[in-house]
């Protein structure tokens, strides 16, 4: 702290001399607004125009008519014409034979059990699990027993 009145000399500054030292800091602050740049419009608008067509129209109607015959024919006829009249002729087939069992034959298995005496040689294997511990007074390892 300077006690005295007098101005300091920056140029040699002496032991009782404070410094102070500004420390700064700079802050963004970003905003958002909406501006009015233009407006679009959009408008549609339909015309309706009335055009005479001067056409004939031709329809035609079918008459169906159903004729039962049910009558055996060796073969399906065709597909004919009769003055204006197209002729569609419908067949079917109709089973007329019988059914019967014939035994063709018979298949027999007989199954017959017979005991022998066998030898072979057959390997077997199996494992045997030793487990060791480390003893640290000997600094050797010995087979644990008990496991």
């Amino acid at each position: 702290m300077i006690t005295s009145k007098q101005p300091m000399d920056r140029t040699h500054p002496s032991s009782t001399d404070t410094a102070v030292v500004p420390v700064l800091e700079e802050r963004l602050s970003v905003e958002h607004r909406v501006t009015d740049t233009g407006a679009v419009r959009l408008r549609k608008q339909v015309e309706e125009v009335t055009v005479r067509v001067d056409e004939a129209v031709v329809s035609e109607t079918a008459e169906i008519e159903r004729v039962r015959l049910d009558r055996v024919v060796t073969e399906a006829p065709a597909v004919r014409h009769e003055g204006e009249v197209l002729v569609i002729p419908v067949v079917e087939e109709r089973v007329i034979t019988r059914t019967e069992l014939v035994l063709v034959e018979e298949i027999r298995v007989t199954r017959r059990r017979e005991t022998r005496p066998a030898h072979a040689d057959v390997p077997l294997r199996r494992e045997r699990v030793i487990v060791e511990r480390f003893d640290p007074d000997t600094q050797q390892w010995r087979v644990d027993e008990g496991a």
